[in-house]
Formats: C-alpha cells, sequence, structure tokens
C-alpha cells in the first residue's frame, strides 16, 4: 500500500480547547488519505522511518517556520451569495434579502453563471485554509449539483443542499419552490445524485435536506423533509434562532419555539447543523444534546443582522457539538481566521455589556469570554464534530487535512523577536496575524489543493 510522508510541527486540539503542539513529527497517511500513524522523535522506529521516508517520492518536510494546522471546516456558506459579499450591510435585513440576496439568488437558473461564481468561491475558501465547508445553494437543481461537482473537482469536501422555500406568501414570487410536493421530489432526486457523485470522489461529497428556514417553508414541506431524512440518513441543515423576528414569528406561528418545531417535523439529528441560534435557551440545549444537533455560530454575521451575540461558554459547558461558519454574505469575510477573531471578541463583549449607562456588574452576561484556542478549536475540531466525519484533528484514523502555514513568509513575517515563543504563543500570533500570504499549501484527504507559488 502507498503511503505518504509528511514531516513537521502541528498544532491541533483533540479536545475542545486543549491544544497540543507535537514537534517535528512523521505522519504516515495511507492511499485514502487517512492518517495511519503519528511517530514522534521520541518514539523507538523514528529515525528508521525518517530514512525510509527520505527515499520515496511522496515525502513532505516542512521548513524552518512552518507548520501544519488542520484544515478550517465553515459550518455555514451561502454559496450563491458570494458576489453579495461586503454588499449592504449597513441596511436593514428586509432590504440586504429583498433587494440584493433574493434577486442574486435567483440568477443561479442559469447554470453557466452558477459554475462561474462557485468555481472562484471554492477556490477561494481552499486559498484560506478551508478544507470543508457546508454549503446552501439555491431552489434550482441544476446549479445546485454543479457546486457539488465543482467542490469535487477542486478537491474540497463539500457538503451541498438544494435550498427549500415553498411558502408563497413568505418568499417572492420570481423565486421559491413552484409547491411543496416539487420540493420534495427535487430534494430527494437531488440527493440521490450527489450521493451517486460522491462514490468517485476522494474526500467526499454530501447531500444536505436544506429548508432555509421556518419563516420560509410550508408545513408540507417540513414534513416531507423530515421524512427524507429518515429515509436516506442525510446531513440536515437550516437556521434556527437567528434574529428577534425569525424566533418570534416562528413561536407565533406554531406556539412553539424554533428547535421545537424543528425536532417535531424530524429535522435534527446528530447529521443537523442549525445556524445562528442566538435566541436558544437552556431547554433547546436540551434538545440539541438528545438529538446530536449541533450550531453553527457565526459571529461575524451575528454582528450585523442577529440582535445578539450567541453565548458559546455557556452552551459548550451545557455540552452542546458546536463550529464556526462564515455565513457569506451575511458575513463579509471568507476567512474563519477572520471569524475565530471575531468569536472571541463577541464573547468578550458579551460578558462586558456594551451600554455605560447601566451600572457595571449589571452591563454585561458574566462568565462569557473565550479563548482564541477554544475559537480555534471551533474552526477544526468542532466543526467534525459537528458534521459527525472523521476530520478537524490530526491523529490516527483521521482524513489529512492541513493547512501548511508559514510564519517567515517575507510578504507578512510573523515574529516574536525571540520573545513569544511558546507553541500556544507562536499558535496565538498566526491565528490573528496570518494572511492568505502565511497560507502556503493545503491539503484534503492527501492531496495538494492549493499552493502559493514561489514568489507570491
Amino acid at each position: 500500500m502507498k503511503i505518504q510522508y509528511f514531516k513537521g510541527s502541528f498544532f491541533h486540539t483533540p479536545v475542545h480547547g486543549q491544544l497540543e503542539f507535537v514537534e517535528e513529527a512523521l505522519l504516515l497517511v495511507n492511499e485514502e488519505g487517512i492518517i495511519q500513524s503519528i511517530v514522534r522523535p521520541t518514539d523507538e522506529m523514528y529515525a528508521d522511518i525518517l530514512h525510509a521516508a527520505k527515499q520515496t517520492p511522496d515525502f513532505v518536510e516542512l521548513a524552518q517556520g512552518q507548520y501544519f494546522l488542520p484544515g478550517f471546516i465553515d459550518l455555514h456558506v451561502h454559496a450563491p451569495q458570494w458576489p453579495q459579499a461586503g454588499v449592504a450591510l449597513d441596511t436593514p435585513l428586509n432590504h440586504w434579502l429583498d433587494e440584493c440576496t433574493f434577486p442574486l439568488e435567483a440568477k443561479y437558473e442559469d447554470v453557466d453563471f452558477a459554475k462561474e461564481v462557485y468555481q472562484d468561491l471554492v477556490a477561494h475558501l481552499l486559498a484560506q485554509g478551508t478544507t470543508t465547508v457546508l454549503y446552501f445553494a439555491t431552489v434550482h437543481q441544476a446549479a445546485s449539483l454543479a457546486l457539488a461537482e465543482i467542490c469535487g473537482q477542486q478537491g474540497q469536501r463539500g457538503l451541498v443542499g438544494k435550498v427549500v422555500m415553498d411558502l408563497e406568501e413568505m418568499n417572492p414570487s420570481y423565486y421559491r419552490d413552484a409547491s411543496a410536493q416539487s420540493a420534495i421530489e427535487e430534494t430527494e432526486s437531488f440527493i440521490l445524485a450527489v450521493k451517486e457523485l460522491g462514490k468517485d470522489v476522494k474526500q467526499g461529497i454530501y447531500p444536505v435536506v436544506t429548508p432555509r428556514f421556518v419563516p420560509s417553508c410550508s408545513e408540507e414541506a417540513l414534513r416531507g423533509l423530515g421524512d427524507l431524512v429518515q429515509k436516506h440518513h442525510v446531513h440536515v441543515q437550516s437556521h434556527c434562532s437567528e434574529s428577534q423576528w425569525a424566533h418570534d414569528f416562528v413561536f407565533e406561528r406554531f406556539g412553539k419555539r424554533d428547535t421545537e418545531v424543528l425536532r417535531d417535523f424530524g429535522l435534527l439529528s446528530d447529521k443537523s447543523v442549525m445556524a445562528h441560534c442566538n435566541f436558544l435557551n437552556e431547554s433547546d440545549g436540551e434538545i440539541y444534546l438528545e438529538t446530536g444537533t449541533a450550531v453553527a455560530h457565526c459571529p461575524i454575521s451575528n454582528s450585523y443582522f442577529a440582535n445578539s451575540v450567541f453565548p458559546v461558554k455557556k452552551f459548550k459547558e451545557q455540552g452542546l457539538e458546536m463550529g464556526l461558519g462564515t455565513d457569506i454574505s451575511g458575513g463579509f469575510s471568507p476567512s474563519l481566521y477572520d471569524n475565530i477573531k471575531q468569536a472571541v471578541m463577541s464573547s468578550r463583549m458579551l460578558e462586558d455589556g456594551v451600554d455605560t449607562n447601566r451600572a457595571f456588574e449589571e452591563r454585561g452576561v458574566a462568565d462569557s469570554r473565550i479563548s482564541v484556542i477554544e475559537a480555534f478549536s471551533l474552526a477544526t475540531q468542532g466543526g467534525g464534530e459537528a458534521l459527525s466525519l472523521p476530520i478537524g484533528v490530526l491523529k490516527p484514523g483521521y482524513a489529512f487535512d492541513a493547512q501548511v502555514i508559514d510564519i517567515n513568509h517575507p510578504h507578512n513575517r510573523i515574529s516574536s523577536f525571540g520573545i513569544f515563543e511558546q507553541p500556544a504563543e507562536i499558535l496565538q500570533k498566526i491565528l490573528y496575524l496570518a494572511t492568505k500570504e502565511n497560507i502556503r499549501q493545503v491539503w484534503v484527504q492527501g492531496n495538494l489543493v492549493h499552493q502559493k507559488q514561489l514568489g507570491a
């Protein structure tokens, strides 16, 4: 069996928030792109294995100042909104949706347009170190399938959903499913097509049942999608209790909380990821625990449209599975590095509060802040756990998804000047200061999918 050998130091968090730094390790990766073993310099056979590895053409050795990080996992991307990134974020949500988002998404009936955008987006995300993405597509079956195909071609692990939004009074006439029945039938056809496509994709391509959110879907559609989840055992994604309006609207319509509605329609499971979740309470959290449902925390996007700060620490302490999402284009940045930083900043604002007219002890929510290492966990280990896939950690049995970070690159040198050189300090500086220039290579399932040219 062919083995690839990777030599270098790496950072990861096998457990949420617990950093492990492994120096000058040898990672042995099998033909399927799975880490077979990790040999450390203190292991008895290290020198012999290193000697043998150097004789093969499949040996990769990092230079001084380079490190492996796990590939990032983005749990919430609206792929068709990529052309809109950075536009209209200073407007009310209804304007952002009605004047920009929905007219844009309607254009994906044109498959050629869809391919142009999706090829650019997937390449851009890979260059940001993002190796796995949970994508919302559009209501268009052909364009949604094209996104899955492009992920396969470019080597990214893609989980793709054809969006369902059929409720006539809640969706624009020019952009919605024709009926609940057609939405269900097209979703099942999409599931089968993506499953067939995934058979020939090494890193995996997965279909995702995707009701846009409860307010946009009829009861018939939600029930039918729940039935498809049970029938095909596929991933599920939606938005849950994102904003004050959405949370209140669902309760007024059903007399139940958003979480309860999704559960009762069979849409919460150990393969379900719900975006935002800003208005969850502890009873919602118990439902998430019982069903195995995970949260996609979108800190940049939440700053614009969520009317709140999601309490990461509170729900992690309750035991919820959780990862990070960029929420393109409600979040302007395609970089999970930016969202790692914002997750920390938002948590500190939640703890300290923002209204100086209140007494200090009443201003914030005590014990809410998270560390940058905990945010890094969300982007890696947490994302893999949320998707129930063996990714996000560099250990045997997991896919070799990795970024090669170079802190000595002349275009963006990350120096500590001989002072802050403990492993945790080096990683903190990478997470706060790295740019695309520092991401020299990206590997997915043992395949090199992105490489910076010399001098770039």
